[in-house]
Formats: C-alpha cells, sequence, structure tokens
C-alpha cells in the first residue's frame, strides 16, 4: 500500500518506521530539522532492550503528490483539520482517512475530507514516546483495533493484515466504538493522570493515592458511556483492564505526560474533555475529569 503519516511524532514514527517494512510510506512533519535527521538517520526504536532502525521517506509539503490509499492522522486533535487541508493532495476519492489519535470525536473532522465509507476510526494499545528527533522509545504494545463510520469493516482487512505483518498486530471490527471507549477509559483514568503526577503508568498501581484517583476518574467515565447506552461495561472489569495497561507498560511514559514535561498543549479536551462534554449533554456529574482537565491546563500555562 501506498501509505502516508501525517505527523511525525511519537506515534507517526512507530507507525510510520513498522509499515515501512512491507509498505511504500511517507511520514509528513512541519519540523524541519526532524525531517533532515530522520531522512539522514532514519529512526531509531528502542523496545527494551531491542533496537530497530527504519527508513521511510519523509517530507514537509505534499504539493503536487499523487494520492495515496491509506492516510494515517497522527497529529495533534486540534491541528487536524489544517494537517488534512494542507495535503490534500494525498487524498483521491478511493483514498481511506485513518484516526487512531487518543480521545473520542475526531471523525468529523476526518469527514470534511472523505464520505463514510472512507472514514477509519480505531484505537490502539501500543504507546510510545519521543527520546530525540528520529528517536523514540515504545513502551508498550497490544491490539490495534479498526473499523469503518458506515459499512461492512471486513472491508478494512486487507489493511488490518498488512499491519499485522509488519509487527503491528490489527483486527477489524464493527463495534469498533466500544474499543475507542475502552482506549478512552486508560486514557482519562490513567494518561491523563501520568501528566499530572509526572510519573510513568506503573506508578498509579503501586501508589495507593494514585490508585484512588485512577480509579475515580474510571467510574466516572463508565458511568458516562453506559449512559450514552450504545454499550454496557462493568466498572470493576473496565478498571481492572486499565491497571493491566499500567503494569504492562510500567516504565512507558505517554504522550500527554511528555507534553507537560516539555512545555507543550496537550490534548486534554479531546480526551478527558470528551467524557466532560458527553457528561453535560447526559446530565451527569464528574468532577475528578473537571479537575484533571483544569490540572493541566494550569500546567500548560506555568
Amino acid at each position: 500500500m501506498r501509505i502516508a503519516v501525517l505527523g511525525a511524532g511519537a506515534m507517526g514514527m512507530l507507525f510510520g518506521g513498522y509499515l515501512s517494512e512491507r509498505n511504500d510510506v511517507c511520514l509528513v512533519e512541519v519540523s524541519r530539522e526532524r525531517v533532515e535527521r530522520i531522512r539522514t538517520d532514519g529512526i531509531l526504536v528502542h523496545t527494551g532492550a531491542v533496537e530497530q532502525r527504519f527508513f521511510p521517506k519523509i517530507v514537509s509539503e505534499t504539493a503536487g503528490m499523487e494520492p495515496v490509499d491509506l492516510i494515517l492522522v497522527f497529529v495533534k486533535a486540534m491541528y487536524t483539520t489544517a494537517a488534512l487541508e494542507a495535503n490534500r493532495a494525498l487524498i483521491g476519492e478511493n483514498t481511506y482517512i485513518m484516526t487512531l489519535q487518543n480521545g473520542a470525536g475526531h471523525e468529523a473532522k476526518l469527514l470534511q475530507f472523505a464520505d463514510r465509507a472512507h472514514v477509519i476510526i480505531g484505537t490502539t494499545q501500543h504507546n510510545s514516546s519521543v527520546l530525540a528527533n528520529g528517536e523514540i522509545s515504545h513502551g508498550g504494545c497490544g491490539q490495534t483495533t479498526i473499523g469503518l463510520l458506515e459499512g461492512d469493516s471486513s472491508r478494512l482487512e486487507p489493511i488490518a493484515e498488512s499491519f499485522t505483518a509488519c509487527g503491528i498486530d490489527c483486527v477489524t471490527a464493527q463495534d469498533v466504538k466500544r474499543q475507542i471507549w475502552k482506549k478512552l477509559f486508560t486514557n482519562t483514568s490513567a494518561s491523563a493522570l501520568t501528566a499530572v503526577l509526572q510519573v510513568p503508568l506503573g506508578f498509579l498501581c503501586e501508589n495507593e493515592h494514585a490508585h484512588a484517583v485512577m480509579a475515580t476518574l474510571c467510574r466516572e467515565a463508565v458511568q458516562v458511556a453506559n449512559a450514552e447506552g450504545f454499550v454496557c461495561f462493568e466498572e470493576a472489569e473496565v478498571l481492572a483492564e486499565v491497571e493491566q495497561v499500567c503494569r504492562n507498560a510500567k516504565n512507558g511514559y505517554t504522550s500527554i505526560y511528555a507534553d507537560i514535561r516539555d512545555g507543550r498543549r496537550t490534548e486534554v479536551d479531546t480526551i478527558s474533555g470528551s467524557v466532560i462534554e458527553a457528561a453535560k449533554t447526559l446530565g451527569i456529574a464528574v468532577p475528578y475529569h473537571e479537575m484533571i482537565v483544569h490540572l493541566i491546563h494550569a500546567l500548560e500555562q506555568r
């Protein structure tokens, strides 16, 4: 497949690197310094004690390029529309646009550039953080789940098979919304908390006070998800799954942790904020989520 990856951040480099093993991959990145570094030295991925180096193509502009088969959107949520607008040359009538971004509601932006039959939403359990330009730490692995907004998601099997062949275990699902909520539980109850506390994921299970806050955030999110009526989650089961993610990547650092550490703007409004917006519509109180959002914005403005 011809694949374009918008954004050569932690996840863009991870997926772009792995997928370049069996596909024609081109990363699109606005940082010219990062473009030159990757163009020269490739992408170095640290997975525990194992190191792998990949050499996908990378550009800073796509004007004049031909449409691709698949666009993977890995820019921060607030830049999605601008990134797709700037790279319209890559979008043809048969191009799929996929988001694996954290949070929820990203499909509304993608639908400005493709019809419902070509918008793919999904979630991934992979975790990655930037160590330097062109160098990342692959802190956690797991399954990637994708599905269509409209139509039979089994049409995406060739994409899932290609991902899996490249080392990214991928499946298609008709109930992809359920998978997105499951990832959202982890992001809102664990990832956002690592940003506030500036700790790795494992700390949230090891420290009783951090775990208590994580459990309350998880409880609030489950109440909202169940009130929506699309799916039904058991609170204890969800918390156990979040805990397992934290243990599996106990030394892993989340992207939102890194944003606060490095003084960058975060995606908290499309992660924890998406739970708050849904809760308002449903008339549910989520004070811990509101506190987390305020704390993260305060940290952004230090």
